[in-house]
């Protein structure tokens, strides 16, 4: 999977997380259950920056990643 797509999913996964938020904020009966969802949406999102970054550390001297050049000095 390219960088591009990792971070395209991170950023859906935050969106959908923060929509479960947003609901839960006005329905008060699925509070619980909408919190627990967006934690597991936040949850998928950190695992998918870990693999990212995963992947950015292995490859130090390749610039095959977005943030490639916001590291070096």
């Amino acid at each position: 999977m390219s960088a591009n797509a990792i971070l395209e999913n991170v950023r859906r996964y935050r969106t959908i997380a923060s929509l479960c938020r947003q609901t839960a904020a006005f329905r008060s009966a699925q509070k619980w259950t909408l919190l627990e969802q967006a934690y597991e949406w936040e949850r998928r999102a950190i695992s998918e920056l870990e693999g990212y970054f995963a992947i950015a550390m292995a490859d130090p001297v390749g610039i095959s990643l977005p943030l490639r050049d916001v590291w070096q000095d």
